[in-house]
């Protein structure tokens, strides 16, 4: 990618394997090396159980990888232990795909949206309703809402909660879960203006995951395909039905769709299901789907290789 634009996160070849037995593992992310600039979006798509949940709960600290770094404005994130990490959580936060879930239903949301100053001791308990009004008008909501409960509310306005307590914190890193699967479409719309907007004013960098890639393409500046754990693809989000070149991003493009699209036009539809991450095949992870694969797929998985200038590709037809 560019060294123009600063990189705030670097994940250099990182690996997370689970043990599920003596003898076997599960591998949830393999070998994965992605940047993430300073200001913008990095969209992640993939199948589910493809690593993209995993890969953001490494990035939180949540976990720690088998193998590889996380490094975070030069320091490497994995490496750290207690209180250090403690502090560090404040400079990332995540947005969770089901608030209602995240929040306790007994808390006020005032509470909801102060628990983390609290916790940091960067409030006291009677700045508590002025500070909850600023993080609502911030999400474009009543301050009134201070006073309510969780359950009182829309998915939306739940979704916009979630957003605020994620930057009541003031992180530089902003990490999106499938934070807008469970909404209406038009509220989800609304969700990602929001987000830009608030990405343009506190220059944050936002990593969002979502199945849908005609949605990620429409609020990220680069894009990540995963499959079976590993980066397949990753490339500039302009217009990426014409640049994406692996055979699975161009099957995800071509299920899309759209009222303006050519419905004369034959859909590529991907056969099968993926593999389990338990059975992952020999060689490129995505050839028992790939209906163009050669001899060297089933023996060698490719690289990430350079097809264009920020643009990189793992598929051997390519080379």
């Amino acid at each position: 990618m560019s060294e123009e634009r600063e990189k705030i996160i670097r994940v250099e070849n990182v690996t997370k394997e689970y043990a599920v037995s003596a003898s076997r593992s599960l591998i949830a992310c393999d070998n994965i090396s992605l940047p993430f600039f300073r200001g913008q979006t990095l969209g992640i798509v993939g199948e589910s159980g493809c690593g993209k949940s995993t890969l953001m709960r490494l990035l939180l600290g949540v976990e720690r990888p088998t193998s590889g770094k996380i490094i975070f404005r030069g320091q490497n994130i994995c490496d750290l232990k207690g209180e250090a990490l403690r502090r560090h959580r404040q400079r990332i936060q995540m947005v969770f795909q089901d608030p209602s879930e995240a929040f306790h239903p007994k808390m006020k949301i005032k509470e909801i949206l102060c628990e983390p100053l609290l916790n940091f001791r960067l409030i006291r308990k009677s700045e508590m309703k002025a500070k909850a009004a600023e993080l609502l008008t911030m999400v474009e909501l009543s301050p009134d809402l201070a006073e309510r409960y969780p359950h009182a509310l829309s998915g939306g306005q739940r979704q916009r909660i979630g957003i605020a307590r994620a930057l009541a914190l003031e992180p530089e890193v902003l990490i999106c879960d499938e934070s807008t699967s469970a909404l209406d479409v038009s509220v989800q719309k609304k969700i990602v203006e929001l987000l830009c907007r608030l990405q343009r004013e506190k220059d944050l960098t936002i990593g969002f995951i979502c199945h849908d890639i005609a949605l990620v393409h429409s609020c990220a500046h680069t894009l990540a395909v995963m499959y079976l754990g590993s980066v397949v693809e990753l490339l500039p989000c302009g217009d990426i039905e014409e640049t994406a070149r692996h055979p699975y991003t161009k099957a995800l493009l071509s299920a899309v769709f759209d009222l303006e699209m050519d419905f004369t036009k034959e859909i590529d539809s991907i056969e099968s299901e993926a593999p389990s991450p338990l059975n992952r095949p020999d060689g490129c992870p995505f050839r028992n789907r790939c209906p163009r694969q050669k001899e060297i797929c089933g023996r060698e998985k490719p690289p990430l290789r350079s097809v264009a200038p920020d643009h990189f590709a793992a598929c051997h037809l390519l080379f």
